[in-house]
């Protein structure tokens, strides 16, 4: 076991000892469903003496282990101190249904919520969002955790412009080099690298059918695992679609985005190749190759984009990016028609400037024939 999970395990040792049962009615006011899933509920609620406004994440006791509760609980409150993860605000309570702690609210919604699908959102507020989670998701790495559940549902909005988002969930949260049983799930943001799960869950059901002893496939978690999430994410905020429908052999998207990839690796080992064999000579070489059209997918993102995710959408978690990676792509256009839009105001601009240029030019060869001057 890692000093990591060491010290998260210790942190839920200690709060197992001071876990209060409470009514919740006594002590907060119920204003709204923020969101559900299958960990449980989250409710917008105001603490009835400090009149403070929050989510209170709600998890059924029938179907919450303890220490998962309290793992996520001490996670959010001792780690999450970026202003882009989601913190817990050190109140977590029990009653005779639910375990439930207090954290900071998205009051706007979650991401998904401004996602138009078959459409996306706009170029500069996709740069923005993903400029705050590459931030988040390195902090998090840098203390000794992968998220494992980055998805437009687990970002949520402090604003409605997404000048302020913050990632959440941590339900899925493991340290890093930790092992966890592979579970493959039909879903453009699972790795290819559980793709042997895919199988493995087949065959899984069959044994149960049969009788049989359960095996299961185990991994260990990797940051890359949320680098694949991110480069996903960026790809749907950009579109209002999934780059594929899962990414295993099975999924045509993915095989034609792969394929695109693998030639692209062989384009650059054959370029460096012709660098070496010419280097320290006088020769020249043409550096062209045979092209390579990109998967139908990804036509309409430019070059800057499609570097970006060959960085984080490469099909080898071992050579994958991490999330600060991002920043190195920021600022410069990652869609083709903002590209194209973007060379066009540079043109006029260039066009305006030789016209002021030349006007200018005239004038003062006027005023000098104004004073005699040949």
């Amino acid at each position: 076991m890692t000093a990591t999970a060491e010290d998260l395990e210790e942190l839920c040792f200690l709060s197992s000892q001071s876990l209060s049962t409470l009514k919740t009615s006594d002590h907060f006011k119920i204003v709204k469903l923020l969101g559900e899933g299958s960990y449980g509920k989250v409710m917008l609620a105001v603490h009835k003496k400090r009149g403070t406004p929050m989510a209170l994440k709600f998890f059924p006791r029938q179907s919450t282990q303890l220490f998962s509760f309290l793992r996520e609980y001490n996670l959010s409150l001792s780690y999450c101190s970026h202003p882009s993860l989601t913190r817990a605000l050190g109140i977590f309570f029990s009653t005779p249904r639910h375990y439930v702690f207090a954290q900071q609210a998205g009051l706007y919604g979650d991401l998904f919520s401004v996602i138009v699908s078959e459409v996306g959102v706009n170029e500069d507020c996709v740069q923005r969002v993903m400029s705050q989670l590459s931030g988040a998701v390195s902090h998090l790495h840098s203390l000794g955790f992968v998220h494992r559940d980055i998805k437009p549902e687990n970002i949520f909005l402090c604003d409605r412009d997404c000048r302020w988002v913050k990632l959440g969930d941590f339900g899925l949260a493991r340290p890093t080099g930790s092992t966890v049983r592979a579970v493959w799930y039909d879903s453009p943001f699972c790795t290819p690298e559980v793709e042997r799960a895919k199988e493995s869950e087949k065959l899984r059901k069959q044994r149960e059918e049969d009788g049989d002893e359960e095996e299961n496939f185990w991994i260990t978690v990797e940051t890359t695992i949320d680098s694949w999430a991110l480069g996903v994410l960026v790809y749907c905020l950009l579109t209002g679609c999934f780059p594929w429908e899962e990414s295993t052999h099975d999924d045509l998207a993915y095989r034609r985005f792969k394929k695109w990839y693998d030639c692209e690796t062989e384009r650059e080992e054959r370029r460096e190749t012709l660098r070496r064999d010419v280097s320290g000579s006088n020769k020249s070489v043409n550096m062209e190759t045979d092209r390579n059209p990109v998967a139908p997918e990804f036509q309409g993102f430019s070059p800057l984009a499609m570097s970006l995710f060959r960085q984080l959408l490469n099909p080898q978690p071992r050579h994958r990016g991490g999330p600060d990676e991002i920043l190195s792509y920021l600022g410069g256009p990652w869609l083709m028609e903002t590209e194209r839009e973007e060379k066009r105001k540079a043109d006029e601009a260039e066009m305006e400037s030789k016209k002021i240029r030349d006007t200018g030019a005239v004038q003062e060869g006027r005023e000098r024939e104004g004073r005699g001057e040949r």
